[in-house]
């Protein structure tokens, strides 16, 4: 059976495709699902609304097969958290997205600790990730009795449903996310959960990224007992589809937000300054491997903020030829801190700031800045990645919705000083959750056989750069501690 369906539950949407073994052309479907912002710095889903679009999508999908499916992959939107019911797999409440900023203040408190926190979970202490997040709801949001409640990611809410609550598990790329996991130990921290007052007995049981959870039971449009064989993070998922299986391989998904891994080998390394230590993968032989991680909170959702927002574009697409319709962007630096500043800087009070705007501004010049924050960005992170970990960057493999814009992957490797690399298969988030899957059930018989699918598209080589990046970091800097810690809401 050469079929594995990839579920990719992403931050604004839910794809399904089909990826083949021979080669085939994949097919996927494709659905939407509203964000909602209740309060300044807060971002919601709602979990029932990202169930249904991926049964939707499933469903879709299985409708056009008519072979058998080998094994279901998914991958997802990592530190979002849900809390729901186990009695009736009813949500608590919305689910909090990772970009959500409402627990600002409590990370700050948490400041003392954050060396215990740095060396046992490889993070920093921001609200993006989701411990805090599942204490606030433990605290804020009625929820049923310890042994009736369980708290996960968006992964471990899909596998609940796909098998109508017989498995309540997650993948230690997802758990390296909580702020609640041991990366070294690897299983969940007592003394973690003990800080952030989150029970241990409401979290998932963590399995390799490569086994089976469980199989499809009960669903409107798809076959039971499919089984569901292969769970990763998004970024990580990417990292694997993009065969990035050696030492010092990285890549960059420009999705909604951005994020650079580098692949580090199966040691774990002591923390780096402003860089996240992460479990890239467990292919459950004992030994997982690293990543070091540079987080961009913000790129695509600045393309969605020019379309929904301001309406400067009616479609995403339209990003790039309005872009490149002036040759720079007259001055004007986007900084589109929307929820803070990720990596290298850990601002959570850090919010949006446009500079440089004079009569002559357009919407070209505004769309243009948009996208060169993609690019610096982009260089801010992998700078302070390479300086950390003590590697030199000799390439960078790139994927993601932004990827396809040939210019902005130019302007990416003129910063950057290396080559930069984009494969014929621009959605490798989906494929790693496939390769993960596909590995369980024998569809692929190995990471090297992975490895020899990923082709290459095209290949940009560095030119010459200006010193518009120098002006870049003086607009991040009015970017920052913008807000204050009594102004954010907790």
């Amino acid at each position: 059976m050469g079929v594995v369906l990839a579920i990719d539950a992403g931050t604004t949407g839910v794809r399904t495709r089909a990826v083949f073994d021979d080669g085939r052309p994949s097919f996927s479907a494709y659905e939407e699902f509203p964000q909602y912002f209740p309060h300044g710095g807060w971002v919601e889903h709602d979990a029932q609304e990202i169930w249904s679009a991926v049964l939707s999508t499933l469903s879709t999908v299985c409708a056009q097969l008519t072979e058998p499916i080998a094994a279901i992959g998914i991958t997802n939107q990592r530190e979002t958290v849900v809390a729901w019911d186990k009695r009736n797999g009813q949500p608590c409440a919305r689910a909090i997205v990772w970009q959500d900023r409402r627990t600002a203040q409590r990370c700050t408190e948490l400041l003392p600790h954050l060396d215990v926190v740095r060396a046992t979970t490889g993070l920093v202490l921001d609200p993006y990730f989701s411990g805090t997040k599942a204490a606030w709801l433990l605290r804020n949001v009625e929820t049923p009795p310890t042994e009736h409640l369980c708290i996960g990611t968006i992964d471990s809410w899909i596998v609940w449903n796909l098998t109508h609550g017989a498995s309540f598990v997650t993948d230690p790329s997802n758990a390296s996310r909580t702020m609640l996991f041991d990366i070294r130990k690897m299983q969940w921290s007592d003394a973690m959960c003990e800080l952030l007052q989150v029970p241990r007995a409401v979290l998932a049981e963590v399995r390799p990224s490569s086994s089976r959870y469980g199989v499809t039971t009960q669903l409107s449009g798809v076959p039971n007992g499919i089984p569901i064989s292969g769970i990763a993070g998004d970024q990580q998922s990417a990292l694997f589809g993009q065969a990035c299986t050696k030492v010092g391989m990285a890549k960059n998904t420009y999705g909604t937000g951005s994020f650079v891994l580098l692949n580090i080998g199966t040691v774990c390394p002591e923390p780096a300054e402003g860089m996240l230590t992460t479990v890239a993968w467990d292919l459950g032989d004992g030994h997982p491997t690293y990543a070091l991680e540079g987080a961009i909170f913000v790129t695509g959702a600045a393309v969605q903020w020019l379309r929904d927002g301001l309406g400067i574009i009616s479609e995403s697409s339209e990003i790039g030829p309005l872009a490149e319709s002036v040759p720079d962007a007259g001055g004007v630096y986007v900084v589109p801190a929307f929820t803070g500043l990720g990596s290298p800087w850990w601002d959570p009070y850090a919010r949006g700031t446009i500079v440089g705007i004079t009569r002559g501004t357009t919407k070209a010049h505004i769309a243009r800045a948009v996208v060169d924050a993609m690019v610096y960005q982009t260089r801010d992170a992998i700078e302070a990645m390479t300086h950390a970990g003590g590697v030199q960057l000799t390439e960078l493999r790139v994927d993601g919705g932004a990827s396809v814009m040939n210019a902005m992957v130019q302007r990416q490797a003129n910063e950057l000083g290396v080559p930069v690399l984009r494969p014929t298969d621009h959605e490798t988030t989906a494929l790693g959750a496939a390769y993960l899957a596909g590995l369980a059930e024998d569809v692929w018989g190995s990471v090297e056989e992975i490895g020899q699918m990923w082709t290459l598209d095209e290949r940009f080589e560095p030119q010459a750069t200006d010193n518009s990046h120098a002006q870049w970091l003086r607009a991040v800097e009015r970017s920052r501690q913008w807000e204050s810690a009594d102004t954010v809401i907790d």
